[in-house]
């Protein structure tokens, strides 16, 4: 179908209440045209993804390709800059493949809850809306309710750009079975929020301790001397926020929507940025995409120099490593497992060599999985 911006009979130029009315027509008429043909593809795109359930159902396969959404959603950040944030079309696009992964087969996602926290907050924006949610009370939580199969997948924080990694969520792989199907890059924006209108009416806040340590240089240039109370959580602290005079909370954008609060500030985090890497988990493993990351986890001989010659592997091969973190081992003190991101993919043959190697120098070593990596920059 074909379109022109306006009619050639009224002249554009037209400043005239009259020129302006009949300008205005013809884009909205033109608008109009756009989006009954994007309802008509969303429509064939709807189709096709129903054929495709049909087959995977006939094979036994699930209805999340995490590798198929991460290749999309990797395109739509390479594409040029539009009048339309590519963060925005990110968020489109997650809400079409949401609903299109519906009709295939329902899922179900466990995230660290309650609602309105950051956890849920990043679970809608990679998942959409045409999911079944599940809030748990903790991260050990998430896990076991992929494991027991009361939730397909699992949405967990695994690293924070300041405070480091999350101790919860590494200690909680040691014994799972589970394995991270993909990342999700977020950027952890904290808002002021309370029901009273202005800065000054605010004696108290309340939030998680995580966030007012990310925010205490901004609490104390702008809010001196105001009482900061923990709390569980920021969907916790908005709660009580919204009961109390003279409080307010510190916690996301989705929490002022769902307790009807007041936003006196945006971005009161001190670092601007202040990102969370968060993992996909479930029973199933990802194949080879080209632009992969493998995720280990092992125990090396308490002695000297076991851990450079673990390492050795990966730097003979020039394998990137992206992270590398150590983490008490409970049951011996004062030694210590590691947890180590690298590039590529463990079906590829010099990652499956240089693993294989590895398994022979150290105690224990376990793969978490292989995924698609994405860009940090590409943060949703």
């Amino acid at each position: 179908m074909a379109f022109t911006a306006y009619d050639n009979s009224s002249d554009p130029l037209d400043h005239t209440e009259n020129g302006i009315h009949s300008l205005v027509s013809n884009s909205r008429q033109l608008i109009d045209e756009i989006d009954w043909q994007i309802i008509g593809l969303l429509n064939q795109r709807a189709s096709i993804a129903l054929e495709i359930g049909i087959q995977k159902q006939s094979v036994g396969s699930g209805s999340l390709s995490a590798e198929r959404e991460s290749e999309i959603m990797k395109k739509i950040f390479d594409l040029p800059e539009g009048p339309m944030p590519r963060l925005a079309i990110s968020h489109i696009f997650s809400e079409i493949i949401s609903a299109c992964r519906d009709l295939q087969q329902p899922i179900s996602v466990a995230f660290l809850g309650p609602e309105t926290t950051f956890s849920h907050a990043v679970t809608l924006k990679r998942f959409g809306h045409s999911v079944e949610l599940k809030p748990v009370a903790s991260i050990a939580d998430v896990f076991q309710e992929v494991e027991n199969g009361r939730a397909s997948f699992g949405v967990a924080p695994v690293e924070n750009s300041i405070e480091g990694g999350v101790s919860a969520t590494m200690d909680s792989f040691v014994n799972s079975s589970l394995t991270i199907s993909g990342e999700i890059y977020a950027s952890i924006r904290h808002t002021l929020m309370s029901s009273e209108t202005s800065l000054s009416s605010i004696s108290k806040i309340y939030s998680h301790p995580q966030a007012l340590n990310q925010c205490r240089k901004w609490l104390n240039n702008n809010l001196p001397g105001v009482t900061l109370v923990d709390s569980s959580s920021t969907a916790e602290a908005a709660r009580k926020a919204s009961k109390e005079r003279s409080t307010a909370a510190i916690a996301s954008s989705l929490a002022a929507r769902e307790f009807n609060l007041n936003v006196l500030a945006e971005n009161v985090q001190d670092r601007s940025d202040n990102k969370t890497r968060f993992v996909i988990i479930g029973t199933t493993n990802c194949k080879p995409t080209g632009i992969d990351k493998t995720s280990i986890y092992f125990t090396s001989k308490h002695q000297s120099g076991s851990l450079c010659k673990a390492l050795s592997h990966f730097s003979r091969r020039a394998i990137n490593l992206t992270r590398i973190e150590s983490r008490p081992l409970k049951e011996r003190p004062w030694e210590y497992s590691f947890f180590v991101d690298c590039e590529g993919h463990q079906a590829e043959p010099l990652l499956t060599e240089c693993l294989h190697e590895l398994s022979g120098e150290v105690e224990h070593i376990k793969i978490l999985g292989s995924y698609p990596r994405m860009d940090p920059s590409h943060v949703i």
